[in-house]
């Protein structure tokens, strides 16, 4: 069976930013499995995937617009220290989770701690970078109504 929208799948993966260094990979034996057409994954691999059969093996180069989006300068913004809760150990570098006004929760980087502000950054920290995937396809399978009705591929065990 080819991978087409509504398939489920499953792929050993590994990523690099293309000095061969891994920083992301699947775990020998836990493939990552999506459902195909629904953006659960990067959609240049989606579409490098699109067609290939059980047992495939590629290499993709995907680019920031395909991947995790162009770097967006207006991202990065400046704020008082004061619209911290003042018990929050903030630190440069780290990811702080908080609740935006639509209540949806957000994350961001702490970039720079500045004497009375905080420099904060809110594009994904893949955002700006071409991707390096090389993927074996282990399994492609025809998703089932439930999993097509709840737009995610269910594995042992799924529960809602």
């Amino acid at each position: 069976m080819q991978i087409t929208k509504d398939s489920v799948v499953s792929i050993d993966y590994r990523l690099h930013l293309g000095d061969g260094k891994i920083i992301d990979e699947s775990e020998a034996g836990d493939p990552l499995v999506y459902l195909h057409g629904y953006e659960e994954i990067v959609p240049g691999l989606e579409k490098a995937l699109e067609g290939k059969k059980a047992g495939e093996s590629l290499k993709v180069v995907v680019e920031p617009k395909d991947g995790y989006g162009e770097y967006d300068p207006d991202g990065v913004e400046e704020v008082p220290r004061e619209d911290f809760p003042p018990d929050m150990e903030l630190e440069a570098g780290g990811i702080v989770s908080a609740t935006d006004e639509d209540g949806d929760d957000v994350e961001f980087l702490v970039k720079e701690l500045r004497p009375k502000t905080v420099v904060i950054d809110f594009n994904d920290p893949m955002a700006g970078k071409t991707l390096h995937f090389e993927v074996t396809v282990r399994e492609v399978r025809a998703a089932t109504k439930e999993e097509l009705e709840h737009g995610h591929a269910h594995g042992p065990g799924h529960e809602h």
